[in-house]
């Protein structure tokens, strides 16, 4: 099970703030595809130019692992920043 958090436009797109997922994914790319699948194309172009924060740190690899992640969230581009 893992919290899956979205922010500002990934938040509308996805029509919540935050939700728990049963998923057998083991990386950021196989998470980032399922939910895109379950939230359709609004979503998926917005995770497409998303960065992911896990813990404290900020990544764009979808390679990278979610061994013993509970809570991950979905950071699209910010204006101004």
């Amino acid at each position: 099970m893992i919290t899956v958090g979205y922010y500002a436009a990934a938040e509308d797109a996805a029509g919540t703030a935050r939700e728990r997922l049963h998923t057998a994914a083991t990386t950021i790319g196989e998470l980032a595809a399922e939910i895109c699948e379950r939230h359709g194309e609004p979503l998926a172009s917005i995770v497409t130019v998303s960065s992911f924060l896990v813990g404290e740190s900020t990544t764009r690899d979808p390679a990278a692992s979610l061994d013993e992640v509970t809570a991950i969230d979905v950071l699209p581009p910010f204006a101004g920043g």
